[in-house]
């Protein structure tokens, strides 16, 4: 591993962060026109945040030496820059989104949380197209929705994706909207088709980090066919799940495969295309005809098709779940993210309301006196019986003070103020 003593600092996350920062600002100067000699000007004599570090480095170590890291940092965001395409139009933004998701679908993503991850991205990818940006707005219960998963399946997801670079999260959002995130697209859509993506999972099922992925993965997925069917319940856990979906994305990409031609393309182990193929062929939607398998006509719209394997194919996706025993899973979670985001917002309120009591009504400090226990000439009473209090009197700053030399209390400990003040407080309530 690269330590960081040639960036200019020590092998600190400090150091990380200050050469990241750099970085960045010196991304968006070459994107803009500047050119080296005002960065290094900016940022060794100017009074920005973002220069804080290269400025202690120049102090500690000389101009020279923090010109030369500011170098570096400019060096590498030039050719950073320069192998990147620059997104100046709707247009191009689309482009960039269009081979993003052509390389996902080339992509091979085993295991279930392969498929989950997949869906997640899909998902992702259909909220980008509408906001025409690469940050989006999307809430993990909102997102769950979309994936047809559990709210800690999605959050797991988004995990996964954060560690292997493909997503990153800007701000976590507010008690009314949700959190900021942004898709990365590792490389321009004109580059090579070499770039890291998730694994597949090894034991256990794990995600196990990055992995090369090589064009001739065979691996072809229709991922808007996916991303209009991964919601429906036939697509839950305990249904056709994410495997059963792949199947049929792959498909609806290309019809007519064998059975090794399906493990290839939907990124499935032997066994479980044969059992994803057995639920589909039973349901209807698809046919055996020799080696190669082929989706019904109406498949993609839960319509199935008699065959000699289904004499009672199903008429919609709704009976489709009925069959697999999975119907009314979305209208479940739905209902269930709908009470969580009722009782957050109920909460919100009642400790709104909390605060504002709090500060419109102050609770008096307890060795203050109030005005109904204090007599005209200065002795305490009994506001219940108008008793006077014999030895209690208010001092000169309005609190409470004992007189000891009274004969009634010389026998008698030592009490503070806050313990008359409870005493007075809980006669009155008695009383009252």
């Amino acid at each position: 591993m690269t330590t960081n003593l040639q960036r200019g600092g020590k092998e600190t996350s400090a150091s990380d962060h200050a050469w990241a920062i750099t970085r960045a600002v010196a991304a968006d100067a070459v994107r803009v026109g500047w050119n080296r000699s005002a960065f290094l000007q900016v940022m060794l004599d100017g009074p920005y945040k973002a220069g804080q570090h290269a400025r202690t480095l120049q102090h500690r170590r000389g101009y020279d030496k923090a010109a030369a890291w500011l170098q570096r940092a400019w060096d590498g965001a030039q050719r950073y820059v320069r192998s990147t395409d620059s997104l100046v139009t709707r247009q191009d933004f689309h482009a960039a989104l269009t081979a993003f998701r052509a390389r996902i679908e080339g992509t091979p993503w085993k295991g279930v949380t392969g498929k989950t991850d997949l869906r997640n991205l899909i998902a992702r990818m259909d909220i980008c197209a509408r906001a025409s940006s690469w940050d989006h707005t999307v809430s993990e219960r909102d997102l769950a929705e979309r994936m047809g998963c559990s709210r800690t399946t999605a959050h797991n997801s988004n995990q996964r994706l954060l560690v292997s670079k493909m997503l990153r999260r800007l701000d976590s959002g507010s008690p009314t909207e949700g959190a900021r995130w942004m898709l990365i697209s590792h490389v321009p859509f004109t580059a090579s088709h070499h770039w890291s993506t998730p694994k597949g999972p090894k034991a256990g099922g794990a995600m196990s980090g990055p992995d090369v992925r090589h064009p001739d993965t065979g691996a072809d997925i229709d991922s808007r066919t996916a991303g209009r069917l991964m919601h429906l319940d036939a697509f839950s856990y305990r249904g056709l799940g994410g495997s059963g979906l792949t199947v049929l994305a792959a498909l609806a990409e290309r019809d007519g495969q064998s059975l090794t031609d399906l493990q290839t393309s939907a990124s499935i182990s032997r066994p479980t295309a044969y059992r994803q193929l057995r639920k589909l062929r039973n349901l209807g939607l698809i046919r055996h005809e020799g080696e190669l398998y082929h989706l019904s006509p109406t498949a993609l719209e839960g319509i199935g098709t008699a065959t000699n394997e289904c004499v009672d194919p199903v008429a919609d996706w709704a009976g489709a779940a009925q069959r697999l025993g999975t119907a009314g899973t979305a209208e479940r979670r739905r209902r269930h993210h709908e009470a969580q985001r009722l009782y957050w917002r109920h909460e919100q309120v009642r400790l709104a309301e909390r605060r504002r009591a709090i500060c419109r009504v102050p609770l008096p400090h307890p060795a203050i006196a109030l005005p109904q226990y204090v007599h005209a000439n200065g002795c305490a009473i009994d506001p219940a019986t108008g008793e006077v209090i014999e030895g209690l009197f208010v001092a000169s700053d309005g609190r409470w003070i004992w007189d000891d030399n009274h004969e009634k209390y010389t026998l008698r400990p030592k009490r503070t103020s806050s313990t008359v003040q409870s005493a007075l407080q809980r006669s009155v309530n008695r009383t009252a």
